[in-house]
């Protein structure tokens, strides 16, 4: 091949071709007006890549791809100047500069991983850092986010000033992918995005190394170049029996306390550590950028950016942005970004994001996210936003997003938005769209119902709403409101009783209301039995004595089109006075033709008698 005074980029498509293989680099390190003469004949490929990168770029081979990146303009590390060191310090002084753009770069952390020493270069892009002169050997590294990390071999016992340079991670620029074609024309050479096979410059991405130090209080207690420094050495972290905090950065372990794992940490007042591996006691506070296990006690509070493994305890609040696993508990609040296995116990309000697996217990208020199984507990109010394996129980109401298989018990009331396969036990009302269990309560309302509600009122969306008129041996005129489903529905009714002064001299006035419960056995689409059991107070007079009447129902259905239906049955009646007429016997509200009998002692009858009546709806 010959090319003289050609773009690289057209050179590349030749090369391209003529070998059959493909190259990739970022767009940014390729200038269009980037002009080159080359001439081979009868060259290996790598002897052409070299000349033709030269010392502007380094080339490496993945599959059948050539990646071209961008190469460091001067060494890692030029020590400017060296001078001996009688003292047990000696100074290591310089300035860090970008490889590629030689400028200065400031924010650099640079330490010593061995002996837990560092700096911070400043925003020119000068350190100065001392290290002791009993270790025969030394060595710098340094970081920055965006940056490769670099590390360099210091000479002991010198004072010394240097110069690092640092190779900056390529920016996610468009990638170009220049594929082989057969005609090695320029003006036929195509230009094509990155195929998926290739990975040749991957998007930088910023990881989330920081999160305990962006929560609330990590932003009070650290400082910004703390926080820096945190991003800085993502990559590095090391383990220690034990370090001592006065507050966070005046540490056993200087300034790299926060890249430190420890066995034991006692923190006076606050600590910052990477994170503990045996015992943390902070006097006010513990913040860890990553795990912590067994055991953490705080005064106020524990801040920890990983997952607790054990106990957590804090007297105000501990917040995890990740998991837990064992016992967290607190005299505020918790707050777990993760998920909890075990037990989560406060004054006042617990928080998980993720699933819980155990038992939530606060005074106040309990929150879940995700999936409970377990036990919700709170004197005011349960969320889980997700399903419930377990039991809910408030004082005041709880809340399931989702289905329900357990209990909910609740002294107001209980909500399950999806389904319900369990128990809702509430003293005021219960609500589940898709009932397939029990609901207990003052008031129960579902959309759809297969399963049973027991209250005062029963609604059923779906179900059954019939409003049925009636007369029977007793009443001349019943109304009855029958809601709920075919399992078990509610009755509420009221009847009245003319007084027949001529007929049944014996028998006054009467107005009743009362409650029962019914079931309907279909057989077929037109006919039904519906056997109903129902209790009526009847007032005779006045409302001095306790009058109650039972009456065991067998009603047969038949229905007369889809809104109404005509029924009627016999029935067994018990009944129950407190008021006599005279001292020969109780006064009955049946027509004295009829055969009564006592039931235990004379002030309780039964009789058998009868109902008839029509239903709309």
């Amino acid at each position: 091949m010959e090319a003289t005074n050609q773009r690289l980029s057209d050179v590349l498509k030749l090369i391209s071709s003529k070998g059959d293989f493909y190259f990739s680099y970022n767009s940014s390190i390729i200038t269009r007006d980037s002009l080159i003469s080359i001439s081979a004949y009868n060259r290996p490929v790598k002897q052409v890549l070299d000349q033709l990168c030269g010392n502007r770029f380094k080339w490496q081979q993945n599959n059948n791809y050539i990646i071209l990146r961008k190469a460091p303009i001067t060494p890692a590390a030029v020590v400017t100047s060296k001078i001996p060191s009688p003292e047990k310090l000696y100074t290591v002084s310089g300035i860090v500069l970008n490889s590629e753009t030689g400028e200065k770069v400031g924010n650099v952390t640079i330490y010593e991983k061995e002996r837990l020493v560092s700096t911070m270069s400043d925003d020119k892009g000068y350190f100065k850092i001392k290290l002791k002169s009993r270790y025969s050997t030394a060595s710098l590294t340094i970081s920055r986010e965006m940056f490769e990390d670099t590390t360099v071999v210091i000479q002991p016992k010198f004072d010394q000033q240097v110069t690092i340079v640092m190779t900056p991670v390529e920016a996610s620029e468009p990638v170009v992918t220049i594929s082989p074609v057969e005609n090695e024309l320029p003006d036929t050479i195509v230009v094509r995005p990155p195929v998926d096979t290739l990975t040749a410059t991957a998007p930088v991405v910023k990881e989330e190394v920081n999160q305990v130090e962006r929560t609330r209080w990590g932003k009070r207690l650290l400082s910004a170049k703390q926080n820096i420094q945190s991003i800085n050495l993502k990559k590095f972290f090391a383990d220690r029996t034990f370090q001592v905090s006065l507050t966070p950065g005046l540490s056993t372990h200087g300034r790299l306390s926060a890249q430190v794992i420890n066995n034991f940490s006692l923190n006076v007042v606050g600590g910052y550590t990477a994170g503990v591996s045996g015992v943390e006691i902070g006097g006010a506070f513990n913040i860890n950028k990553k795990d912590v296990k067994f055991l953490q006690a705080a005064g106020l509070g524990n801040i920890t950016g990983g997952s607790v493994t054990g106990v957590q305890l804090a007297g105000i609040h501990n917040n995890v942005l990740h998991d837990v696993s064992g016992l967290q508990a607190s005299g505020i609040s918790n707050y777990v970004k993760g998920n909890v296995t075990g037990a989560q116990l406060s004054s006042i309000h617990n928080h998980v994001s993720g699933s819980l697996t155990g038992i939530q217990a606060s005074n106040i208020s309990n929150f879940l996210k995700g999936k409970l199984i377990g036990v919700q507990l709170s004197n005011i109010h349960n969320v889980c936003y997700d399903s419930v394996f377990g039991l809910q129980a408030a004082n005041i109401v709880n809340f399931a997003h989702k289905k329900v298989s357990g209990v909910q018990l609740a002294a107001i009331g209980n909500f399950a938005n999806r389904e319900m396969s369990g128990a809702q036990l509430g003293v005021i009302f219960n609500y589940a769209k898709k009932l397939r269990g029990l609901q207990v309560g003052l008031i129960n309302i579902s959309d759809t119902s297969a399963g049973y509600s027991i209250g005062l009122i029963n609604i059923v969306m779906k179900g059954i709403h019939k409003l049925a008129f009636s007369t029977n041996e007793v009443l001349d005129y019943n109304a009855a409101f029958k809601t709920g489903n075919k399992n078990l529905y509610s009755i509420l009714l009221v009847g009245y009783k003319g007084n027949k002064r001529a007929a049944t001299p014996d028998t006054s006035s009467i107005i009743s209301f009362g409650y029962g419960l019914g079931h309907e056995f279909s057989l077929g689409k037109w006919f039904s039995i519906n056997p109903e059991f129902t209790s009526q107070y009847l007032r005779m007079g006045s409302w001095e004595n306790s009058n109650v009447m039972n009456k065991l129902h067998l009603q047969f259905n038949v229905k007369l089109g889809k809104y109404m239906s005509l029924f009627g049955g016999p029935s067994f009646t018990v009944y129950y006075s407190e008021w006599k007429k005279n001292s020969a016997g109780l006064q009955l509200p049946v027509p004295a033709s009829y055969h009564t009998f006592d039931l235990w002692d004379d002030a309780v009858k039964g009789w058998f008698g009868w109902n008839a009546g029509i239903s709309f709806f």
